[in-house]
């Protein structure tokens, strides 16, 4: 939660300073935190381009909800008419029309169904991956192996609704200093294919 507030401080902080008012209270508020204003002036100047623009995204979402999670994802509603079966297939059809391959399918409700015995609604995680992105990924940083393989969760909601939920990978694009051009120019291909097939999944396109 203190990772939230500090990203709501920074972002206030900018607007602040924009404005050239509060100087002096928003800075007290912010060294009770071991943060200074200078701290700040100097990260953002070293951060992508994006990156107060996609935590300000990130703030506004936070703030509807108040739950980090719904802010950290992307999430689309399936049409009606579009079957658990079909929208699976439907993914994998479009991943494969964008050479992104589809490395495996975990189903979470079978999993629930054998440890408890009972039925289960449907949850399953559908992996993907661009092994040329993913190996710029692991050179630059070991740590963005945890982004990998890309995972679309397809999610039957207490009234029987299908959704598609993601990781939102502009934290990981955006929100640090800028990328090498390669690998931001690979992860932003990733990032539009991500949404592009869940989009398209929705609505049951093959």
């Amino acid at each position: 939660m203190r990772f939230i507030v500090n990203i709501l401080a920074i972002i206030g902080l900018i607007a602040v300073i924009g404005a050239g008012v509060g100087y002096s209270k928003v800075n007290g508020m912010l060294l009770e935190s071991g943060i200074s204003i200078n701290d700040i002036k100097s990260l953002t100047s070293e951060l992508d381009p994006k990156a107060m623009e996609m935590y300000a995204n990130f703030a506004k979402k936070f703030m509807v909800d108040k739950d980090p999670g719904d802010a950290m994802v992307w999430k689309f509603p399936v049409d009606e008419d579009v079957s658990v079966d079909d929208v699976k297939d439907s993914l994998k059809s479009l991943a494969t029309d964008r050479d992104f391959l589809f490395v495996g399918e975990s189903p979470f409700y079978k999993q629930v169904e054998a440890v408890t015995g009972k039925p289960y609604r449907h949850i399953s995680f559908l992996s993907f991956c661009d092994a040329r992105v993913g190996v710029l990924m692991a050179e630059y940083n070991y740590a963005y192996t945890a982004f990998m393989p890309c995972r679309i969760a397809v999610i039957e909601d207490k009234q029987g609704k299908l959704w598609l939920y993601s990781m939102n990978l502009d934290l990981m694009i955006y929100g640090g200093k800028e990328l090498p051009p390669e690998l931001k120019a690979g992860a932003i291909k990733v990032r539009d294919t991500i949404l592009a097939i869940m989009e398209g999944a929705s609505h049951g396109e093959f």
